[in-house]
């Protein structure tokens, strides 16, 4: 059986949007018991990644690592249409990813004790985000 459903995620700017409720709902709701729950994120310029979701000094230590690595206003950067973040927020993207999968166990989604599911915006301003959540198994 495959269910597949989708999420509108509302960022702030750039940093992280828990939406480990959200997709711990949508793969319930699937009435699936075991499988995969893969989840695509349908833009360039954010990411989804898992990551602790305990301590939230771990997400500003992973905001400030990207704004060293790849700095807004880099003059390497010849793309800035929408801004100085704007070829920033694709780099950022490229060394993340878009997609994730997790297995679905029991009908729940089987995420670690300390694993939250976020979107990482890499823009400064505030964006709708597009994320599908597809279910496969029985």
């Amino acid at each position: 059986m495959y269910q597949a459903k989708e999420l509108t995620v509302s960022t702030r700017g750039r940093g992280l949007v828990d939406i480990t409720g959200e997709v711990r709902k949508a793969v319930k709701g699937t009435g699936i018991r075991e499988g995969l729950c893969t989840l695509f994120l349908h833009h360039t310029s954010a990411s989804l990644i898992i990551g602790e979701n305990a301590d939230p000094v771990v997400q500003r230590d992973l905001e400030a690592f990207f704004s060293r690595l790849v700095k807004d206003g880099d003059p390497l950067f010849q793309h800035d249409a929408e801004g100085p973040d704007d070829m920033p927020a694709h780099v950022r993207t490229v060394l993340t990813q878009v997609s994730l999968s997790i297995p679905v166990k029991d009908g729940e989604a089987d995420l670690g004790t300390w694993q939250g599911v976020y979107v990482w915006e890499h823009r400064t301003s505030p964006h709708r985000r597009r994320v599908t959540v597809s279910v496969l198994g029985g």
